[in-house]
């Protein structure tokens, strides 16, 4: 008799709603593609202003710069806007004048001499300071002056340290016996000169980087070389070295992308001279562009691209590197 009022009982009960949050088998894919909507509508509010950025920044310029390559602009065809294309005219134009050797080489001269004693030099003072002595962290703030220090700046002060007449240089080999040097004025020393002044001011980066990238290593490894009888240079060449390579390879590719386009430290000390002696791809381009009244643009803009494409080359050379050393 129970059972059978139970039975009724839910028979003429009406049936329960379906629980809140539970979706129709039916309406489930639709569901899951609005949601995958808004997430991608989401993402691209989050990258948009990056877009933007990067649009208005780096691509805009960059074709700017390819469209004056390529088309015969004079400062009355560049205000109205109708310069008539010529092709690679201006990349022929550049690559047939005789500036482009001597400038082609001080650029390469100055970018690996430069990157050669920066990366020495910032890996020795990492692995120095590696060692966590009183004083350490004081002299590492120190050692990044030069690199805080605006350009301009530390341009300036080099120009006045390498003067002929009253430069400190010429006063300290006056004081010890030596001739003193021409240093921005002679056509052999110039490019030695803003070479000195740029790893100067390149140092502290590498270092930085250097440093940082010696404190992802494991304690334990030198530990364990030590009890092995492994010397100071034996853990610099078995450990150090080997484990720092990552590291070191974007820190020369930013040394060698950042040097690549010094202008103004040049442009501050020597201007280029004397007689070229020091002029570089980015100070030529420079003043093909806006260093005389009637200023080619084209060419300039030209000198310009040839730049980014060295650079390109490079980057594309460490991909390479890093792909091989990753499989």
């Amino acid at each position: 008799m129970t059972l059978a009022r139970v039975d009724r009982r839910a028979s003429r009960s009406p049936a329960r709603p379906r629980e809140t949050g539970t979706a129709d088998p039916a309406d489930g894919p639709a569901l899951r593609r609005h949601r995958r909507r808004r997430s991608r509508l989401t993402a691209l509010a989050f990258l948009a202003p990056l877009a933007l950025y990067l649009a208005a920044f780096y691509v805009y310029p960059l074709y700017r710069n390819l469209d004056l390559s390529l088309r015969d602009y004079t400062v009355r065809s560049f205000v109205a806007g109708d310069a008539p294309f010529s092709g690679l005219d201006n990349f022929r134009t550049v690559l047939d004048d005789p500036t482009f050797g001597p400038a082609m080489r001080h650029t390469m001269i100055f970018t690996f001499v430069s990157i050669a004693f920066q990366y020495g030099a910032g890996l020795a003072l990492a692995v120095f300071f590696n060692r966590h002595f009183r004083l350490a962290a004081t002299l590492r703030a120190l050692f990044l002056i030069p690199w805080l220090l605006p350009l301009i700046v530390s341009a300036s002060t080099w120009s006045w340290m390498l003067n002929s007449e009253s430069g400190v240089l010429n006063y300290a080999l006056r004081t010890v016996g030596v001739a003193p040097v021409d240093w921005l004025n002679s056509p052999h020393w110039a490019l030695t000169s803003v070479i000195i002044a740029n790893i100067w001011i390149g140092i502290p980066f590498n270092l930085v980087i250097l440093y940082s990238g010696l404190q992802n290593i494991p304690g334990e490894l030198y530990e364990a070389a030590s009890l092995d009888g492994a010397s100071a240079w034996q853990q610099f060449r078995r450990i150090t070295f080997p484990l720092l390579r990552p590291v070191s390879a974007i820190t020369l590719l930013l040394g060698l992308v950042y040097t690549l386009k010094v202008f103004d430290l040049i442009w501050i000390m020597t201007k280029g001279g004397p007689s070229d002696a020091s002029s570089t791809l980015a100070t030529w381009s420079y003043q093909l562009g806006f260093g005389s009244l009637l200023p080619k643009f084209g060419p300039g803009a030209a000198v310009g691209n040839i730049l980014i494409l060295i650079a390109l080359v490079f980057g594309l050379l460490y991909i390479r590197v890093q792909r091989r050393q990753e499989a």
